[in-house]
């Protein structure tokens, strides 16, 4: 009784902290209302994240009130979005001084991350897609609310589309899984019970659609337009699209991982994300504008976030999905400062330099088949194994072989080790919040396993020869392609914004 109570308590302050933050927004957006009120605001949305962390830390405070599921992984995504939320608000308290649309701004910023929390809250299917396709909506008129600059307009147009067919998507996977199963509540409808009223071709068709519900707001190929489009967005609504909306699929896949069992919907999610993950990193590597980069970067993160979740690692993928999260929003708020100095490095010892870059290599092996070897049968090990040998040779290659001086080699090894170590806390801490309530899905056939590492293999092996190859026409092909994948259509291109012509004239 005391846990109902205190279950209720917390739902009850979360919500009435969550109004005080949507009504002050709505006050901001009365003329009369000092824009130094601002500041108040700020405080005010302060209190939503606070109640969700304090939520978090209870362990008391988990279970379900009507139909609101209130488990670790809940509480976890509420203060991941509100936190970000509250973060870019700051930021743009000054960084949009000046705007005209200035308060719609903070007004819009509100309700998007209020509505994307209460999302991840819902255990009904109802309130699920609802809130979710309030989010979709939120955002949209974050990127178009310039709309006297035909630009932003034409990219909220292509996102609004896409987001469309995204929500109707998920409607419909949750409409079908009604009518089978006759249960709303998240929680009763992928019981084992429930889940066996379920033909086979019944599960694949609700999986595919909840797969394209998923990879279109993470922008994977071939739905990846949307996002490159938003770049002429500010760069406060770039970086709010990371707070539980682009890496949205990691969570609506966790919570529906019941469903999945190895059959062609994951595998298609398989395939679908390793091409993104190549598409992504192509375009980050030939785009020379900073914020195409960071969207290149993006789809190739998210399309291995989805890898993870194909193949039921669900709890890494969370801690991918927020880790990268606050990482990509920080890129975003300092892309207005982001100037490269090109410096010419200088060798002293190229012989020095070559042997501690086989060192790392030799150790990346080393490590990446004993993390293997550790649980060979587990399908996502592989990959991981792959992905850690790699960073590992990178990150050993630029911190410690090029190092300048056993100074720098020193500074390099204890860079790394720090990482390490603050990897496995924070691992560690999400794994104590999460293992009870995130489910483990049956895994894909390691043949497709073993398929997608050749394939992820292969085009990094291509990647590097036409590299090599600049002068070839194979380069010149796969540059131009990239460079052309990556750009905005013709009509959502503006040398000036022709809008402001009639403040100068």
């Amino acid at each position: 009784m005391m846990v109902s109570l205190s279950l209720s308590s917390f739902l009850t302050l979360f919500f009435i902290v969550l109004i005080a933050a949507g009504l002050s927004g709505l006050l901001f957006l009365h003329p009369r209302v000092p824009l130094s009120f601002v500041r108040i605001h700020i405080c005010i949305v302060a209190l939503p994240p606070m109640v969700s962390l304090v939520s978090l830390a209870n362990t008391s405070v988990n279970g379900s009130v009507g139909p609101w599921s209130l488990d670790s992984l809940a509480w976890l995504m509420a203060f991941f979005v509100l936190a970000i939320g509250l973060i870019i608000q700051r930021f743009s308290v000054r960084y949009l001084m000046g705007d005209r649309h200035y308060r719609k701004y903070f007004t819009l910023f509100t309700f998007t991350t209020v509505v994307a929390s209460i999302a991840w809250l819902s255990g009904d299917l109802r309130l699920m897609v609802i809130f979710w396709g309030a989010t979709l909506v939120g955002l949209t008129l974050l990127i178009r609310l310039n709309r006297d600059w035909k630009v932003t307009s034409q990219a909220a147009k292509v996102a609004g589309r896409l987001f469309m067919l995204s929500w109707f998507s998920l409607l419909f996977a949750m409409i079908w899984l009604f009518q089978v199963t006759g249960q709303w509540q998240l929680s009763l409808a992928l019981t084992n019970d429930s889940l066996a009223q379920l033909e086979s071709w019944e599960r694949t068709g609700i999986n595919l659609l909840i797969i394209l519900a998923v990879i279109i707001p993470a922008a994977q190929w071939p739905f990846q337009r949307w996002l490159i489009e938003s770049v002429v967005a500010p760069t406060p609504v770039s970086a709010i699209m990371h707070a539980g909306i682009v890496n949205a699929g990691g969570i609506i896949l966790t919570r529906f991982s019941p469903l999945f069992n190895g059959d062609i919907a994951s595998i298609m999610l398989l395939i679908l994300a390793s091409i993104s993950v190549l598409i992504g990193s192509g375009i980050s590597l030939v785009q020379v504008d900073y914020k195409r980069q960071l969207v290149g970067s993006t789809i190739g993160q998210m399309g291995f976030m989805l890898i993870q979740c194909a193949l039921g690692a669900y709890i890494a993928a969370i801690i991918h999905l927020i880790l990268h999260g606050l990482f990509k929003a920080t890129l975003f708020l300092q892309a207005g400062s982001a100037v490269r100095r090109f410096e010419v490095s200088t060798r002293v010892n190229e012989r020095s330099s070559y042997l501690w870059i086989m060192a790392g290599r030799t150790l990346a092996l080393v490590i990446g088949v004993a993390f293997w070897v550790m649980a060979p049968g587990e399908r996502y090990r592989l990959i991981s194994a792959l992905i850690l040998g790699w960073s590992l040779s990178v990150s050993w290659t630029q911190l410690v072989a090029f190092g300048k001086g056993k100074i720098g080699r020193i500074a390099g090894l204890s860079f790394l080790g720090g990482a390490a170590i603050v990897y496995f806390i924070i691992h560690n801490l999400f794994y104590e919040w999460l293992h009870t309530t995130v489910f483990h899905s049956v895994q894909p056939p390691m043949l497709v396993v073993i398929i997608v590492v050749c394939f992820l293999l292969f085009g990094s092996a291509l990647g590097t020869w036409v590299a090599r190859n600049r002068s070839s026409v194979s380069f010149a092909i796969l540059y131009l392609w990239l460079v052309r994948l990556s750009e905005a259509k013709p009509k959502s291109v503006e040398s000036h914004p022709n809008y402001l012509k009639q403040y100068l004239s």
